[in-house]
């Protein structure tokens, strides 16, 4: 060894006063404790003590001399560093050194060297070239009051650091992706809104919504959609070149930050490319896969934004988008805000308005076009708002269906539709029936026909005075459709089409479903006379109606002209306010009464 062996140091090192602290490591603690200890009458055990420290100390200690050389390390350092003894011998301490450690490592030194005890967390360089991480504590050596070199004790932390990056990855990555996760990105967006406001840079986060997820789900299985994800992660990622701009939420959606922008266009153009990438098609067992997506965009513009704020507006422009048809992009503005209140704010008021019976029922009259007579009516719901006073079911059915409630307030108006038309019957009315709109939750019930028929056993009323209507779009199942109303009309339930010719219009469900009646949509009623496309559709609808032995409704007439083509076309049964707008149960008992006998509109 070059300069001093450590065993003949160590009686100099005590003589010279040497203080090792507990926080270097436990043998200094050791040193110290047992030096108090140890008399002055046997000095023997002192070196076999020390000798045995040298030897057999679970931590490896080196000798650096002034010069930050190697003068001896207590064990084989040949697994903690590639090296034998004997090649690092005299070698300085910095060629092992990685780099990023080199100053770090050399003001330890001379702090060391001026006396002070330090530790640090550093990296060298295995003799194979890989980095070790490694925690130092280091102590001057002093002799005869002189700083004559340093001691440095050595512990490997390389597996307890790869541990601490594993949970930290786990922490703030999808495991799923690779990509950051919910958490690093928005603690990642924190930090460049601040950058953005203070340099007056203009920054977006785009909010995007994989389309129709959930049928390649139950298609192929959730496996395979996971690796749809990860094949649209890697697509979306060559948009971001930047690492941290691009995040996978949650499920299907993903969010992404875009930098220094230059204006709307700028925007547009960057979420058309992030489009683009997905255009072509994917591959799931052999079977080529569209994919669409809906993104949301918010712009920072506002001071003090915080990325949750920012991340929330962008989502309510997500959501704006999936409502208008999904597959588009869309900047979010400041009355999206105040839509995404109002339905909350009308979702909870409709709980109360059930629980508060602020529902009530409207009837519109349905005539007989050959005699005038009225043939039945149409439950029509409104809402007596305790504020804003009665409101029509366009301001919120929509957040009905939305929310779920639509199949709490559906039920309510089956009964109390069923109750009403009861009520009259019993009052010596007319015996008509009564029609009430199934909303499509309604209709995906696997009870719907147990709730009517109980219902239908509460109330008294006859089934045969029941009509419910369905749109086109609930029959797209057949079977399930056809299992659903074959089970209600073997109850005696009548069953109507409501908006015929505004959906699939398919004669395969009109030859398989028991369906009585089709009700023509308003729509193709109001230009019959001005239009003859619409004429000529609403012509055929009846003709085709009555080959199939179906009857024929038309709805929302309002003109003598309208009724006449109707009576030429021999449509069988006519709604609308030319008879009569929808009315309270008291005034449709009134006009029951005066019409009970005579016609109720004018026919010649």
């Amino acid at each position: 060894m070059i300069g001093w062996s450590v065993s003949e140091l160590w009686p100099a090192w005590i003589a010279s006063g040497v203080v090792l602290t507990a926080s270097a490591s436990s043998l200094g603690w050791w040193f110290a404790r047992r030096r108090s200890r140890i008399s002055s009458s046997a000095p023997s055990y002192q070196l076999e003590l020390l000798d045995s420290l040298y030897n057999n100390s679970p931590i490896a200690f080196a000798l650096i001399d002034r010069q930050g050389r190697f003068l001896d390390i207590n064990s084989d350092p040949t697994e903690l560093f590639g090296y034998t003894k004997a090649e690092m011998a005299g070698q300085p301490f910095s060629t092992l050194v990685d780099d990023g450690s080199h100053d770090v490592t050399l003001q330890m030194f001379h702090r060391t060297l001026k006396g002070d005890k330090c530790t640090q967390e550093i990296r060298i360089i295995h003799k194979q070239g890989h980095p070790l991480d490694l925690n130092i504590h280091t102590s001057p050596l002093i002799r005869r009051d002189k700083i004559i070199g340093i001691l440095v004790f050595i512990q490997d932390i390389s597996d307890h650091k790869r541990t601490l990056e594993r949970i930290r990855h786990m922490a703030y990555y999808d495991d799923l992706t690779g990509l950051p996760n919910r958490r690093f990105f928005t603690n990642r967006l924190e930090h460049k809104l601040k950058a953005a406001m203070a340099n007056g840079i203009s920054l977006a986060v785009c909010y995007l919504d994989v389309d129709r997820f959930k049928l390649v789900n139950s298609s192929f299985g959730r496996d395979f959609g996971d690796m749809l994800l990860l094949q649209i992660a890697e697509r979306l990622t060559r948009c971001f070149p930047e690492a941290g701009d691009l995040a996978h939420m949650e499920g299907d959606e993903f969010a992404a930050c875009l930098n220094h922008l230059q204006g709307d266009e700028d925007i547009s153009k960057r979420v058309s490319q992030m489009m683009s990438v997905l255009e072509e098609p994917f591959e799931l067992k052999g079977v080529p896969i569209h994919i669409t997506a809906s993104i949301g965009i918010a712009v920072c513009g506002i001071a003090n934004e915080d990325a949750s704020t920012l991340l929330k507006r962008a989502d309510t422009a997500l959501h704006r988008v999936k409502e208008n048809g999904k597959n588009d992009f869309l900047l979010h503005s400041s009355d999206m805000e105040h839509v995404a209140l109002q339905k909350l704010t009308i979702q909870h008021e409709m709980r109360r308005a059930l629980m508060n019976n602020e529902f009530l029922l409207y009837y519109q009259p349905q005539y007989d076009l050959a005699t005038g007579q009225i043939v039945g009516t149409e439950a029509l719901i409104r809402w007596m708002h305790p504020e804003r006073g009665l409101v029509p079911p366009c301001e919120f059915i929509s957040a009905a269906e939305e929310s779920g409630i639509i199949v709490q307030i559906g039920d309510w108006v089956i009964e109390e539709a069923c109750r009403q038309n009861k009520a009259w019957q019993d009052e010596g009315m007319p015996f008509i029936p009564v029609s009430v709109n199934l909303s499509f939750r309604q209709f995906l019930q696997r009870n719907l026909t147990g709730k009517v028929e109980e219902i239908l056993q509460q109330t008294g009323l006859d089934s045969k005075y029941l009509e419910l209507e369905i749109t086109e779009s609930m029959t797209m199942d057949v079977q399930r459709a056809s299992d659903c109303l074959k089970e209600l009309t073997d109850k005696g339930v009548t069953i109507s089409l409501d908006d015929f010719g505004t959906g699939y219009s398919s004669f395969h469900y009109l030859k398989n479903l028991p369906i009585a009646r089709l009700k023509i949509d308003r729509s193709f009623v109001r230009d019959v006379q001005q239009d003859p496309n619409d004429a000529a559709i609403v012509a055929a609808i009846i003709a085709m109606a009555h080959n199939l032995q179906l009857q024929v409704i038309a709805e929302g007439v309002e003109t003598e002209e309208q009724v006449h083509f109707l009576r030429s076309h021999h449509c069988d049964e006519m709604q609308g306010y030319f008879g009569s707008p929808p009315l309270p149960s008291a005034g449709i008992h009134q006009l029951l009464q005066e019409k009970l006998n005579r016609s109720a509109i004018p026919i010649s």
